[in-house]
């Protein structure tokens, strides 16, 4: 896969002269929550071409080179004794749940006592930049660490002990529910993120903290502790990126190293998880909408009916592809159409990395410099704790040519990754006869996905 990666690479031709690659936008939110930067485009019909051929490439070859299933959800080489305790030690977990309740408190702390201004104030910042963008790299290397860390856990086990309530719950959870509330939660997040108007004032992020805090430690109470495993946007979200970790469980509860692809081969079927992909893939897809040239010519950015509904077509197109694709390859398989969009939505989530990775890394590279200068002088008091207070973002920190070859390679890896996901799942459940026809149209909306997201990164 680097190989063909790196090939598209080759045929982007990345022609990227001197000059500067960034610049503040100033006066009001356009991106991410909090302004940001535009990246210098490339070539882009070669780049586009490059990568849709690459992923074309990687489906053939591995029609040929994988010939049976390689991901194991029950293989894996055992962490040490050691290790595995530390990991697994119930002391570690509760001194992080704490940190972070403690984190968290100070956050909205500062978001309401400290400066008006979203460029002085710390709590947007740690929000939409540190917190919702470097969920996923901490998620993708060290598991799922919201789920450990949570502060509505922490709240809802105090809450349940003061209340005397069952922590598991007033009434189970539905399992039709499935993933359904956290791609709620999520689009509903995205919006905010990207449509949403005074989203980066700092009394509104301490706001919305709050009330998210109180609505889904009250749906905990009622539901049970298990409500946060899908309920919880951002855990449910973690927990999802964490399934490429290299650390993983076992079915046997044992910690393994392993494959990055084999989490997204078990638990086939789960509700509302092509949906919750589809939510990440397409929001992301909207971001790099809203950065062309065509939509910054013909769309005000206050226009929040337009933003609005192209948030939601962007998820309901990437929606329609896969349920067609699925459809599709389900009908030229022989097998049930209404069973493939869950068996393979775990083939969604390498895509949806991808997107994350080429929209956001520098963003948080940069803009996230943010955070730690204003956490120097959080309530704007003329303190200087860590030692950064008057710095400056260093926006030389990253390249053109490096935010290029990242931006790019993570759009066609992260589609690469889906395809060999899908191939391993259909090797699993498709007529050896039938799999090369069932895979197909798959792989078509991978190549077209591929294309579309190249085309709106490069059109900025």
């Amino acid at each position: 896969m680097g190989v063909l990666a790196g090939a598209a690479v080759r045929l982007a031709g990345f022609g990227l002269g001197g000059g500067p690659v960034a610049q503040r936008v100033g006066g009001g939110v356009l991106a991410h929550g909090l302004g940001g930067r535009t990246d210098l485009p490339m070539d882009g019909v070669t780049a586009i071409a490059g990568g849709g051929a690459a992923v074309a490439a990687s489906f053939l070859a591995l029609t040929v080179a994988w010939t049976r299933p390689r991901l194991r959800p029950d293989g894996g080489r055992p962490l040490s004794a050691r290790a595995a305790r530390f990991l697994d030690a119930p002391w570690l977990t509760w001194t992080a749940r704490w940190a972070a309740l403690a984190l968290t408190a100070a956050v909205v702390a500062v978001a309401f006592a400290g400066p008006s201004s979203d460029a002085r104030n710390l709590a947007p910042w740690a929000l939409f930049v540190t917190f919702w963008v470097g969920l996923v790299p901490v998620s993708v290397v060290c598991g799922p660490v919201w789920r450990r860390v949570n502060p509505l856990r922490t709240v809802h086990a105090v809450v349940c002990r003061v209340l005397r309530v069952d922590p598991s719950g007033v009434r189970a959870l539905p399992k039709r529910l499935g993933w359904w509330p956290a791609a709620g939660w999520l689009l509903g997040f995205v919006w905010l993120e990207l449509v949403a108007p005074h989203r980066s004032d700092p009394r509104l992020v301490g706001w919305l903290i709050v009330g998210y805090a109180a609505v889904n430690t009250g749906l905990g109470v009622w539901f049970g502790r298990d409500w946060f495993a899908r309920g919880d946007g951002f855990e449910a979200y973690s927990s999802l990126m964490a399934r490429m970790c290299p650390v993983g469980r076992r079915p046997d509860g044992a910690l393994v190293w392993r494959t990055p692809l084999t989490g997204l081969v078990g638990g086939g079927g789960e509700a509302g998880l092509a949906a919750t992909a589809c939510v990440l893939i397409g929001s992301t897809g909207f971001d790099g909408v809203t950065r062309t040239t065509y939509w910054r010519d013909n769309v005000d950015p206050s226009d929040i009916p337009a933003g609005t509904a192209g948030l939601l077509l962007s998820v309901a197109v990437v929606a329609a592809l896969y349920r067609a694709a699925m459809g599709w390859g389900a009908r030229l398989s022989g097998q049930d159409p209404r069973e493939w969009p869950g068996r393979f939505a775990g083939s969604l989530l390498p895509i949806a990395l991808g997107y994350t990775v080429a929209h956001y890394f520098s963003f948080f590279l940069l803009e996230g410099q943010t955070t730690v200068i204003l956490a120097s002088d959080p309530l704007g008091r003329g303190w200087n704790l860590l030692g950064s207070t008057g710095h400056v973002v260093d926006y030389g920190l990253l390249t053109p040519s490096i935010i290029a070859l990242v931006q790019v390679n993570a759009i066609v890896l992260g589609h690469m990754a889906g395809t060999a996901a899908a191939h391993d799942l259909a090797l699993r459940t498709v007529p050896a006869e039938r799999r090369l026809a069932g895979q197909a149209p798959l792989a078509v909306v991978m190549v077209c996905l591929t294309c579309a997201g190249l085309f709106a990164l490069l059109s900025g």
